[in-house]
């Protein structure tokens, strides 16, 4: 099986949707990350995800307005059992993969796992999700620090982001 070859499709699509030029993917001329001051195995795991995740209700209610916001974080509860949760993202290469898989996208069930081997310390109460758009302006005026405040609030000592 082949490997998708995302930054060349993104960038496709962008040009099909008439921008005058490809997408520009963020980057840092220093990186932004901080080593570790403890072991892994200490260390309190907090999951940020872009896949627009919510639990699947009896009424079908939305996610609020202001969840809906592009560069909104909004969290859930981690004990939301699984099985509960799904992916409302529509935009996504549905010819390379789906969404059936919820641990592909928010790998909760697999942190937990880290957790009884003792791979990671524990993992937050609660998980995040960032409603992300394509403006890196917006994303590092907005998102960044709502995202790094939960993380606070969280007591985290590591967050693993996973976009969609």
């Amino acid at each position: 099986m082949e490997h998708v070859r995302y930054i060349e499709r993104i960038r496709d699509y962008y040009i099909a949707q008439g921008y005058e030029k490809s997408y520009e993917w963020a980057h840092f001329d220093e990186i932004p990350f901080t080593s570790l001051g403890k072991p892994l195995s200490e260390c309190r795991v907090t999951l940020l995800s872009t896949s627009d995740v919510s639990v699947v209700r009896a009424d079908d209610a939305s996610l609020s307005d202001e969840e809906l916001t592009v560069g909104a974080v909004y969290s859930l509860p981690w004990s939301t059992p699984p099985e509960t949760l799904y992916s409302r993202q529509e935009s996504y290469d549905r010819y390379a993969t789906s969404l059936d898989d919820i641990n592909a996208y928010l790998p909760i069930t697999r942190l937990e796992e880290l957790v009884s081997a003792e791979v990671i310390g524990s993992v937050t109460e609660r998980f995040h999700n960032v409603n992300r758009g394509y403006s890196k302006r917006l994303m590092m005026e907005t998102a960044a620090p709502a995202a790094l405040e939960r993380c606070r609030e969280d007591n985290a000592d590591v967050a693993l982001l996973v976009p969609v």
